[in-house]
């Protein structure tokens, strides 16, 4: 996996937004999180300057400091909301999604909420200790396009 600058950050690769929404989480992703055929996991924000999303496993987050929101949602937490489908927040997205084959979907109105569309191109990255970023812009995300040795998934 590249970094794409000295002291950046670490990247798995693009993943690309298929047709149908479904997303592929690059394998090395896949297995540095430990994620398993039918897990389900949170979809929460990107940062304001990378956009997106991470993808978080439900134990890692409430060990967190974000695991008082679960406690206060815990309809998210319990996976009682409809999958997929965006659920606001104190004025931020957050949805579940069941991990199969290494990849996800998300409904056109979802990727909506996230800023994210059909066919867009989402640099994949070490987000946090939490979970794996889908970076949609900013400077990172300019970063990786100068790097063409990075797979596309």
């Amino acid at each position: 996996m590249p970094q794409l600058a000295k002291g950046g950050k670490y990247i798995f690769g693009w993943s690309v937004v298929r047709d149908d929404g479904r997303i592929r989480i690059p394998p090395e992703a896949v297995n540095e999180y430990g994620l398993e055929q039918g897990e389900r996991v949170i979809l929460m924000p990107g940062s304001r300057a990378s956009g997106g999303f991470s993808l978080a496993r439900i134990e890692k987050l409430a060990r967190s400091p974000i695991g008082r929101l679960l406690e206060d949602n815990p309809h998210l937490a319990r996976f009682e909301c409809p999958e997929s489908r965006g659920l606001e927040i104190d004025g931020k997205q957050f949805c579940w999604v069941e991990v199969h084959n290494g990849q996800f979907a998300l409904p056109i109105e979802t990727l909506a909420r996230y800023e994210i569309s059909i066919r867009d191109r989402l640099l994949v990255g070490r987000g946090s200790h939490l979970g794996i970023g889908f970076i949609a812009k900013g400077v990172i995300f300019r970063e990786g396009m100068q790097h063409l040795e990075l797979q596309v998934y």
